[in-house]
């Protein structure tokens, strides 16, 4: 854990040091904010706290090594205002060529290290503290090899259920953003690209500067708790 900043509440973001994680926390450094990012290496952690700037500080723990993650959070100094859960991994997995040690992976890192940060971080959080999970689109979307995407996504909305029971008055939400079209592992794959475009109602997928837009929103407007938030211009499931 390296040396973090003090004063004020923090906005703790997991899985920033590449990605919508990184960008939203840029946001909130730029807007003087004390801000803690993770990733899984140190050396990466560091690097980029130092690139964001500001009041940046890191902690360095993997999802999916449960047990490590309340000495890595240790040094986190309170409160926390914001908490985002933002790590992804992406895993191709079907049911005719199951692979179990991607799978317990994938779903140790989203559900088990999720649920484990909120636990270690709980007593850290403000009275009117915010909590933000990602999910993603293969939740209502799947896809030849999302089996364990898609049930992790979809185990996120029922994260969400239990943590707004368990947790008030603190508010949860989720989101689930859909293709985004400037994400590196998308920028390339025009087909992809313009298939999206052409499924979408808006006619264009997602920015990154969209869904950021929409997680400020449901970390920071009050009156909203319990939204599963669909960041995807509209696209109907199943639309062909």
């Amino acid at each position: 854990m390296a040396a973090e900043p003090t004063g004020g509440g923090a906005v703790v973001i997991v899985g920033a040091t590449s990605g919508i994680g990184r960008e939203l926390a840029t946001h909130y450094a730029r807007a003087g904010r004390r801000v803690v990012i993770t990733g899984r290496h140190p050396d990466r952690c560091a690097a980029v706290a130092a690139e964001i700037g500001g009041a940046t500080g890191w902690a360095a723990f993997d999802l999916a090594r449960p047990h490590e993650i309340a000495a890595a959070l240790d040094g986190v100094a309170g409160p926390v205002d914001h908490l985002v859960l933002a790590a992804i991994e992406r895993d191709q997995n079907s049911v005719a060529s199951y692979d179990i040690d991607r799978a317990l992976y994938l779903v140790t890192l989203k559900l088990v290290g999720y649920t484990e940060v909120v636990h270690r971080l709980t007593p850290k959080l403000a009275a009117d503290a915010s909590i933000l999970l990602f999910g993603g689109q293969a939740r209502d979307i799947p896809y030849p090899g999302s089996t364990t995407v898609t049930t992790v996504n979809g185990g996120v909305t029922s994260m969400l259920k239990v943590l707004i029971a368990e947790l008030k008055p603190v508010r949860v939400n989720a989101i689930h953003p859909g293709i985004v079209v400037d994400s590196p592992a998308w920028v390339g794959n025009q087909g992809m690209l313009e298939l999206t475009a052409a499924r979408t109602p808006t006619g264009r997928g997602a920015t990154t500067a969209d869904v950021v837009d929409a997680c400020v929103f449901l970390l920071e407007n009050r009156s909203v708790n319990g939204v599963d938030l669909r960041v995807d211009g509209g696209r109907v499931p199943g639309r062909p």
